[in-house]
């Protein structure tokens, strides 16, 4: 097994043990504050979901921002930073701008590293992190840190619950159809458009695979096109109504797990990816062209 293999498999306990610290951590945003999360890469798509899912608990304004494009002067009450080495470079710019104007929470796995002076308070979700550079278990269990601190959202499950579906996502056999195609396009709405650019990213980075990722009710406006015969589209939650139907017309094939929680399915993109990966005779602990932290001179 793969050392990226074994850190997917973490990831039901990580999520579990992530509720139980967000249960007693102070320094979440409170409800009505309006907040910015940023990361990169990686970080950035779960920033986006942890938007997503703020506003659905209507807990306030939230936007999410590569840190390489995050508009300094937009005014916030909060500001929170996911990056799991801790030294990212746009990141830790971003968060130099930041000091002294605004409270910034920061999320790492390393509390060794410049991040832990850069932000105001710090989660350190270090029995989350991984050796490998491609990231699984540090990314979700961010956002199941941040999603349980929300409380109650509205059709979501609570992280416990996604916790199960994580363990079946684990041990079912991946879809046949999609474990030879291709081509494969990603598609989420609200919280999981951010596990739909995940997804892709993860089979780009582990096994280099033609993917692509939109917002669900996009993929008819173009992306559909490339759609066929031994190309998959993958739902991330419920599908929307007639696509299914679409995907079928033009000879592709629907891969959608609508009774399990998003975050769990994602982690059977994961899975695809490290497959697909070893099958190429990819090493999927040392993606190509990668490094764990992209520190900038």
């Amino acid at each position: 097994m793969s050392r990226t293999a074994a850190e997917i498999a973490a990831q039901p306990a990580c999520w579990r043990r992530a509720a139980e610290a967000a249960a007693v951590f102070e320094g979440l945003p409170q409800p009505g504050e309006r907040v910015a999360v940023t990361g990169c890469g990686t970080s950035w798509f779960m920033a986006l979901a942890y938007a997503a899912l703020r506003e659905a608990a209507g807990q306030g304004e939230t936007d999410a921002f590569a840190s390489s494009e995050f508009p300094r002067g937009r005014s916030y009450d909060r500001v929170i930073a996911i990056t799991r080495s801790g030294t990212t470079t746009e990141v830790l710019d971003l968060l130099a701008a930041l000091k002294g104007a605004v409270p910034v929470l920061a999320l790492t796995a390393d509390p060794k590293t410049p991040v832990m002076e850069a932000a105001d308070a710090v989660a350190v979700l270090d029995w989350a992190d991984e050796e490998s550079v491609v990231q699984t278990r540090f990314a979700t269990t961010a956002l199941a840190f941040l999603r349980a601190g929300l409380g109650p959202v509205p059709g979501v499950k609570p992280v416990a619950e996604a916790a199960v579906d994580a363990e079946l996502a684990l041990t079912e056999p991946l879809p046949e159809a999609a474990a030879t195609a291709e081509q494969w396009t990603f598609l989420g709405r609200g919280w999981t458009y951010g596990l739909a650019l995940e997804a892709g990213l993860k089979m780009r980075e582990a096994a280099g695979a033609w993917t692509e990722a939109y917002p669900a009710m996009e993929y008819r406006h173009g992306p559909i096109s490339i759609t066929g015969p031994g190309r998959v589209t993958w739902v991330f939650g419920p599908v929307p109504e007639g696509l299914a139907a679409d995907v079928a017309r033009v000879g592709g094939t629907l891969v959608a797990h609508g009774a399990a929680d998003p975050l769990a399915d994602l982690i059977r993109a994961q899975r695809l990816a490290v497959a697909l990966a070893e099958s190429r005779g990819f090493d999927p602990d040392r993606p190509r062209n990668l490094t764990r932290s992209v520190i900038l001179s």
